[in-house]
């Protein structure tokens, strides 16, 4: 007797039938309807038993496919890659849990929660229930609640971004933001040009939607321009997508040039900039370089900020700064996905703004994270100079190289209780490289120390061939 799935779609509906057919196997996939190994019925079979043509189905599968959640083999057909992996956060491919045998987590790019504006944030929040009441746990328009959409024009301002205040959407965190942006913009077979190396929870959102994903490299002061002017004339890009400020995982920070460089060739071929913003505020060096947003003129770049990444991750809570012409279909892309980001959350972060609180956290943030920047930095200098890095001025991440791979290294330190994230978790082919990423936010000195010493331990018995630690 064959196997019944309960697959449905809306012929009549916006969605293709395609993106139907692969988000309903998705989630038959997560919740573990369908198990690891798990043969897929054939093509000719799942298309007539929902009442779609093959084509549709092939799409779907090939989504799938790209999004890592099933594997073909010849001949046999299409298998399910295993549900426990699906769970996991999309994010840094081959993440690196935390377990008991973790002594200290540089893979981690999050920050630190004893940092964390607890009592502050816990007397905004009273003082929004004494103010508002029930109001507060009202669903708010789709956009976002207006004051806070008032209060974040002002901040865009701040960093000379002068926008309309429809043309803010509230979000919840930035990965929310990518998916809203992709749904909103691509179809089936666009192309999507990143950095490489870049942050592959971006390329398996765009993936989802069946873009093809496109790498031009990154270089110190931002995205090749040369390689990237090339690829555009060769291919019709919808999408570039774009950190500009410590850019995860090198830490590279887009000169003033190449971004007047990027608003030129996207006026000229005419696709969009999606503008990450990512940590921008952690400067500890130099002059505070402005959003690429801020001299876009002509609606080619797309804003987004998560406050998530500095301020707590849990609050999930950002912002979209759309070109006008596209603010409505964003509005509708985000009501169809939570009708709204949490009234309450988004109330109490507007008066912590008014109040002029996260400012004065930033500043908090600087000193402390520049403490710990400034050790890591000349430790590495005077201790291990096996690492080569490039001084990134601000983030929590360092970009380090050694003459060995990085996935090698890492398995190595692994074993000694420290984890960093091997370079090839950055690439859209996790190739092989000798480039690896630490992130210093969550440890102390003294963590940091031990992590680099016991780094230069492994490093140096590996050179000598002594792989395992005997006792």
């Amino acid at each position: 007797m064959k196997k019944h799935y309960p697959i449905s779609v809306n012929k009549n509906g916006v969605e293709p039938l395609y993106i139907q057919v692969f988000e309903e196997l998705k989630k038959l996939i997560e919740i573990g309807t369908l198990k690891e190994n798990e043969k897929l019925p054939s093509i000719r079979e799942l298309s007539k038993s929902i009442g779609v043509n093959n084509v549709t189905v092939v799409n779907a599968y090939k989504m799938l496919e790209q999004e890592g959640l099933v594997y073909s083999k010849v001949g046999s057909g299409t298998f399910v890659r295993g549900n426990g992996t699906v769970k996991q956060e999309i994010g840094v491919k081959r993440e690196y849990k935390i377990n008991e045998d973790i002594k200290i987590n540089l893979s981690n790019s999050m920050p630190n929660p004893n940092y964390f504006p607890v009592e502050e944030f816990k007397n905004v929040i009273n003082e929004v229930l004494d103010r508002d009441g029930g109001f507060a746990f009202t669903y708010q328009e789709p956009k976002g609640y207006f004051p806070l959409r008032e209060s974040l024009r002002e901040y865009s301002r701040e960093i000379g971004i002068e926008t309309n205040i429809n043309d803010i959407n509230i979000i919840s965190g930035a990965q929310q933001g990518i998916d809203i942006i992709s749904k909103t913009l691509l179809k089936f077979g666009d192309n999507v040009v990143v950095e490489c190396p870049t942050y592959t929870g971006a390329v398996a959102v765009f993936r989802s939607r069946g873009a093809n994903v496109i790498e031009v490299p990154i270089e110190r002061d931002g995205i090749n321009l040369e390689v990237l002017e090339d690829v555009v004339k060769k291919n019709k890009i919808k999408l570039l997508y774009i950190m500009t400020n410590f850019q995860n995982p090198t830490g590279y920070t887009y000169s003033e040039d190449t971004k007047l460089s990027l608003i030129y060739l996207a006026n000229k071929y005419g696709f969009y900039i999606i503008e990450d913003d990512y940590m921008s505020e952690l400067r500890f060096y130099g002059e505070n370089t402005l959003p690429i947003k801020s001299i876009d003129k002509n609606n080619r770049v797309i804003y987004l900020k998560s406050f998530s990444k500095i301020f707590m991750p849990g609050l999930r809570l950002g912002y979209i700064i759309s070109p006008n012409n596209m603010s409505m279909d964003i509005q509708s892309v985000k009501y169809s996905t939570d009708i709204s980001t949490s009234g309450l959350m988004q109330r109490a972060f507007d008066l912590y703004l008014r109040k002029r609180l996260w400012h004065k956290h930033i500043n908090f943030l600087v000193e402390k994270y520049k403490d710990k920047y400034d050790f890591v930095v000349e430790y590495i200098k005077e201790n291990a100079d096996f690492i080569d890095f490039i001084e990134p001025k601000g983030g929590i991440n360092i970009w380090c190289r050694t003459d060995m791979d990085s996935s090698i290294y890492a398995s190595l330190l692994k074993d000694e209780g420290i984890t960093i994230a091997p370079g090839s978790a950055f690439y859209l082919d996790e190739i092989n490289t000798n480039y690896f990423r630490i992130s210093f936010g969550t440890c102390s000195k003294e963590e940091l120390k031990f992590a680099l010493d016991k780094m230069g331990e492994v490093y140096f018995r590996s050179k000598k061939g002594n792989i395992f630690n005997f006792i």
